[in-house]
């Protein structure tokens, strides 16, 4: 199975979205932004960027959870991961966004 993007409202007028592995389980979660179109083209921006190891910032919360943030040519965070147990499940997480990221499919939910 491939990934897709679940584009939805968040709030009265904002829209997010979350890139999810075949699985449907949720691996990058963007911002909040204040129409359709911006979320659409922070999609457009994980597809042109998600397949460039470069791009993602490898973290830990002050909790020690690890994490990562997927970011722009220009250096804009685009979106977040979940916070993991250890580096290497954060890595297999990067590993997934790499290989779903550039999915075409994207699912309007209410």
């Amino acid at each position: 199975m491939t990934g897709y993007y679940e584009l939805k409202k968040s709030g009265e007028t904002g829209y997010m979205f979350n890139l999810k592995a075949g699985n449907h389980e949720t691996i990058l979660t963007s911002e909040i932004y204040a129409s359709k179109d911006g979320a659409l083209d922070g999609i457009a921006s994980v597809q042109a960027n998600s397949p460039q190891v470069g791009q993602f910032e490898r973290k830990v919360a002050k909790d020690g959870s690890a994490f990562f943030v997927l970011t722009a040519a220009n250096g804009k965070a685009i979106g977040s991961s979940e916070m993991y147990s250890s580096t290497s499940a954060r890595d297999e997480g990067i590993k997934s966004v790499s290989a779903n990221g550039g999915t075409k499919t994207i699912k309007e939910t209410a």
